[in-house]
């Protein structure tokens, strides 16, 4: 790209997001004639008018490394980055939908804001906020800017799940914050939508954001050094520095973040050898990832903005690269130095700020390129750093393509349930349920049905293999399309997967259906819908009421008797009254020729006749 040519303009700020970043910048960055956030307080809230009701909330950020790592830490510990996983109390969406896997986190700052939660008037000062109808602002500098990120989450978890429609979504501003979540945080959080909420502002020479990258058990003593020479706080204090301890550790982290970097270059770029899986058994990376909308601050008049945390990652480490003319103390100093230099964007703010798509500028500007280093935006990058941001760019555009792929199965989906839905209907008009119609395989729509289920589970398993490979984008579990779509295929398709696993007698050999034989491919589908509805894990079972009573069915023909299954019939009894009064358990259930039906006349009759269920069955 011509130097002269200016790159591609992002999606500018707002004047009324300027001015907020601005007045974050203010509280975080106090003026001489104002206190600085005491190292000791929780924090401090402030209420304005402009440039529209809001109630900001500061954290001041920790200038011991205590504060960033847990006690039990060591180096010969289970988590040697000082990683846990989040408690689905605090952070229910924080995990992978489909899989369940929990998303893991600084174990210090999750424990650092779990006690302001509940040894402060933190929820109190919120809750207010909410009620006096202002828009909630979290923000912080260093390791309070990570206190903010977690606070801006816990408040959308609580906002979305109490559904209040009205509530303006917060607004998150950090500097130079550490990285706080690994990528399964990330990916919760861009599924749910509220990445565009965190806005992070990075110098990009900046050491702190970086400092999880590394060994924080191996480094204690290192951080503590980096800490002390930064913290306003401490006799040490110097923008500066030339203690050797900080070179070390400057160089440790350089190194722990090409590894990193490296690494997830390789799996973007698609490389499939296993010296990727030899390389993490004896070297061990660290899980933290980049997560919410990052701006690089390069100049007063351009403001790099990423969104794509590949790219972001790969920007971390490429920005540190040694000049071959520098000294590794003159660098450490440099990004030591950096910290310090937020306190600008108070100004630059309220000028009128380019904002560069540097992904789409990179794109634009590599072919024909010949340079070795290539200055976009205020960022002068190394010829590798462009094509490894070009490469984390072409990873997420893919992704849309895949995405772009499966919705153009939507109507082969939608065909076939409607094929499977007349099926159901033409058994009724029979008296039979299409369950039972299904499981006899007598008629010729019994097997074109199943022609058309074995058709439904490729394109379904497609999609969630893609999922388990990331090579759809992160909101694609969020979509409510696909989570109405998903439940609609579970709900009418499900039962069909159950009847052919019990007429083969499937559960005399691998177990019951439920605990052995349940598809992926509706555990996603029914853990979509439990997250977008907000509603607790496993609650939607409707779909497999057949497997449940088969079940029971089986275990009384192999000797229990009613006495100790009673208490499971009356749970099946229960849910399935609630599933048939709200529509998402059919009628056919009760037809008087439904193996259900007959199999429970042959339960006591004193049991029968006190069932919440009596009425439904046919005498």
């Amino acid at each position: 790209m011509p130097m002269d040519t200016p790159p591609p303009r992002g999606a500018a700020l707002s004047d009324d997001d300027r001015l907020l970043v601005a007045h974050c910048a203010g509280l975080s960055f106090p003026s001489a004639s104002r206190s600085p956030p005491s190292a000791t307080a929780s924090f401090q809230v402030h209420h304005a008018s402009h440039p529209y009701p809001c109630a900001a909330f500061v954290f001041p950020p920790t200038w011991s490394a205590a504060g960033w790592m847990p006690p039990s830490l060591d180096a010969g510990g289970r988590a040697p980055f000082g990683d846990a996983e989040v408690d689905p109390a605090l952070f229910p969406s924080l995990r992978s939908v489909g899989s369940g896997v929990p998303a893991r986190a600084s174990a210090a700052f999750v424990a650092a804001f779990r006690g302001l939660l509940d040894g402060s008037p933190l929820q109190t000062e919120v809750s207010k906020a909410v009620a006096e109808e202002k828009r909630v602002v979290f923000t912080g500098h260093s390791s309070g800017g990570s206190i903010a990120t977690l606070a801006a989450i816990w408040f959308l978890e609580n906002c979305t799940r109490r559904g209040s429609v009205n509530q303006a979504q917060p607004f998150c501003v950090t500097f130079g914050a550490p990285l706080v979540g690994d990528n399964v945080f990330n990916h919760a959080v861009r599924r749910e939508g509220w990445s565009q909420c965190i806005l992070h502002f990075i110098m990009p020479l900046d050491i702190i954001p970086r400092i999880p990258l590394a060994p924080l058990a191996s480094s204690r003593e290192q951080i503590q050094s980096v800490l002390d020479w930064l913290s306003p706080h401490s006799p040490n204090f110097s923008p500066v520095g030339n203690s050797l301890v900080i070179p070390e550790f400057y160089e440790t982290l350089l190194r722990s973040t090409l590894s990193i970097a490296s690494y997830e270059a390789c799996s973007f770029m698609g490389c499939t050898s296993s010296i990727l899986g030899t390389l993490t058994s004896f070297i061990e990376l660290s899980p933290y990832r980049p997560c919410g909308t990052y701006l690089f601050l390069t100049s007063t008049e351009q403001l790099v903005i990423l969104t794509n945390s590949d790219a972001v990652l790969q920007l971390l480490f490429y920005c540190l690269q040694l000049d071959p003319q520098q000294q590794l103390l003159d660098a450490a100093a440099r990004s030591l130095s950096a910290h310090w230099q937020y306190e600008s964007i108070k100004q630059n703010m309220m000028q009128e700020v380019v904002c560069v798509d540097y992904l789409r500028a990179i794109s634009s500007s590599l072919p024909g390129t010949q340079m070795n280093g290539i200055a976009i935006g205020g960022l002068e990058l190394s010829k590798e750093a462009m094509l490894s941001l070009a490469a984390a760019a072409q990873w997420e555009k893919q992704r849309e393509i895949n995405q772009a792929k499966i919705d153009a199965n939507c109507s082969k989906i939608q065909e076939a349930l409607k094929s499977l839905n007349e099926y159901k209907r033409t058994c009724e008009l029979h008296e039979v349920s299409y369950y039972d119609s299904f499981k006899l395989q007598r008629e010729v729509h019994d097997f074109n049905s199943n022609v058309r289920r074995l058709e439904l589970a490729g394109l379904w398993d497609e999609i969630i293999e893609m999922l388990r490979r990331r090579e759809l984008p992160d909101a694609f579990e969020g979509r409510e399309e696909w989570v109405n779509l998903g439940t609609s295929y579970r709900r009418l398709v499900e039962p069909l997967d159950i009847a052919n696993y019990y007429r083969h007698s499937k559960n005399e050999d691998t177990g019951s259906y439920l605990s052995k034989g349940r598809p992926r491919r509706y555990k996603y589908t029914q853990k979509w819908r439990e997250q977008s509805h907000r509603i607790p894990l496993g609650s939607s079972l409707e779909s497999c009421f057949w497997a449940m009573s088969e079940e029971l069915q089986a275990e009384m023909i192999n000797g229990k008797s009613f006495e100790d299954l009673k208490d499971r019939v009356g749970k099946l009894e229960s849910d399935a009254l609630g599933w048939f009064t709200s529509g998402t358990l059919g009628k056919d259930v009760f037809l008087s020729s439904s193996s259900f039906v007959i199999w429970w006349k042959t339960l006591p009759e004193q049991h029968r006749s006190a069932s919440c269920i009596a009425r439904l069955v046919p005498s």
